[in-house]
């Protein structure tokens, strides 16, 4: 008990950690499953030599991963046959990291929506600018490039680690035409927007349409959605295609556009046939 009047000194500083091991687990413990080299530097006051010794042995314990030369992720237990936890928990500190804005697309957050048929083979960030591809474990992080990332309508979604962007149901759509390649071809794509249509308001699709700024891609949108059960989200869409007065572009890029039919809502010649996984 203090007796009454004495002030009570403040506690001296906890003795530093010394071991990466250590340090490691005493994140882990307070929730947090990334570190920054400089971090583990300054913490623990040893050199640049004698810390990558230590991650090394982690590493190869499967306790640690290093995604890009400076940035570490803890690998828990049950994520370590997988080599690393899933990307969700640690891209918006590598984000952080780079020092640049972003968002899970494309269909890594039709994934997020509920709306892939399959796992997608990697995970999927879009940024503002060109980024190599990181490797966590067996996880492929491949990043796209945007530059109207700030126009792009996007929500938070909670991990167990914290927290992410996401681009919306909408956003994702449209986003599935920019990066057709990325989403696994036109026939990929009209199967997640298959299951993305459920997720779409119609006035939020317009709105992202505007935000887009390529009236090809709401033609094309479009026409798939109608296609694949989502005809009653498209008539804001097409009222607004309409209005612009666009021209006539065809379904794929790049293929022949001649003798083949005319979807006339949307002013899109169906240049390939629409394979749906449904």
């Amino acid at each position: 008990m203090q007796t009454p009047g004495r002030v009570t000194p403040a506690p001296r500083n906890p003795k530093p950690v010394r071991h990466l091991e250590s340090f490691v687990d005493d994140l882990q413990a307070t929730g947090r499953y990334t570190f920054r080299w400089k971090e583990a530097l300054d913490v623990l006051g040893v050199g640049d030599r004698a810390l990558r010794a230590s991650a090394r042995r982690l590493s190869a314990k499967g306790r640690l991963v290093m995604p890009r030369r400076g940035f570490l992720v803890i690998v828990p237990t049950e994520y370590r046959s997988a080599g690393a936890p899933p990307p969700a928990w640690f891209i918006d500190e590598l984000m952080c990291f780079h020092e640049h804005p972003y968002y899970v697309g494309i269909l890594s957050a039709a994934a997020l929506h509920g709306a892939a048929h399959h796992q997608p083979q990697e995970f999927q960030v879009v940024t503002d600018t060109m980024l190599r591809p990181a490797q966590a474990g067996r996880s492929r992080i491949r990043f796209f490039s945007k530059r109207s990332l700030d126009k792009t309508a996007t929500a938070e979604v909670k991990t167990p680690t914290g927290t992410l962007r996401v681009s919306t149901p909408e956003a994702t759509a449209f986003d599935l035409l920019r990066y057709i390649r990325g989403a696994g071809g036109l026939g990929n794509v009209a199967t997640v927007l298959s299951g993305l249509a459920e997720k779409i308001h119609p006035d939020a699709l317009v709105d992202a349409a505007r935000a887009d700024a390529e009236i090809p891609h709401a033609q094309r949108l479009g026409c798939l959605l109608d296609r694949v059960g989502g005809k009653d989200k498209t008539e804001a869409l097409a009222a607004w295609v309409s209005a612009q007065k666009p021209p006539r572009v065809v379904l794929r890029p790049g293929r022949p556009s001649r003798g083949f039919p005319l979807d006339r809502r949307w002013q899109v010649i169906l240049n390939e046939p629409i394979e749906a996984d449904l």
